[in-house]
């Protein structure tokens, strides 16, 4: 099936994708500084975290606050236990590192990795419009769940809220430009359809 790539929706990037501003890709998430020397410990979202060594700067953000967007400059990246250690010039001690806790690492969008065909930011799936094949309007995507082998659209419309798995024999069309989803919805699935 189409692979989702990152951000997710509570790893959303910031920025108004609808308008003029830059949209952002959440690489990571500053979980707490790393020894003495300022590096902090960032949970890696991103498919790619080889890669974040790749860029001079970087952007933080509260989540939730995209307004409050920050430029830093990377010093060093290094992978560590499942996370990267990032320095960023002028959080040169522990007390100054410890004021990135929680922070959004991102990138513009322009600069993340390029997408394969078929492959989306799930912030693109986010408000798309959900219909079955033979025409029911189930509602929009409200957010991308990864609960294990595959990622599921939580659907918000009519019938309440609806799981859409992402699988192939049920999303059938995803038409980003549109904003559409054409799905076939597994026997059950809806609710209150009869058997």
């Amino acid at each position: 099936m189409n692979k989702v790539e990152q951000p997710s929706a509570r790893r959303r990037g910031s920025g108004d994708t609808d308008g003029p501003e830059l949209s952002y890709v959440v690489l990571g998430q500053v979980r707490r500084p790393h020894g003495v020397g300022g590096e902090v410990r960032v949970e890696i979202i991103t498919d790619y975290p080889e890669r974040v060594a790749q860029h001079d700067d970087l952007y933080l953000a509260p989540p939730g606050r995209p307004d409050h967007l920050k430029r830093c400059q990377v010093e060093s990246v290094r992978p560590h236990k499942g996370v990267l250690l990032i320095k960023l010039a002028g959080y040169d001690d522990r007390e100054a590192a410890n004021e990135l806790r929680g922070m959004l690492v991102q990138l513009p969008l322009e600069e993340a990795v390029p997408l394969e065909e078929e492959e989306y930011y799930y912030f693109q799936l986010e408000g798309m419009e959900v219909k079955t094949e033979t025409g029911e309007c189930l509602g929009r995507v409200i957010e991308v769940l990864e609960p294990g082998a595959h990622d599921v659209y939580l659907v918000q419309g009519p019938r309440g809220e609806i799981l859409i798995p992402a699988i192939e024999d049920v999303i059938l069309e995803l038409d980003l430009e549109a904003g559409k989803m054409l799905v076939r919805p597994l026997p059950g699935m809806l609710e209150d359809e009869e058997t």
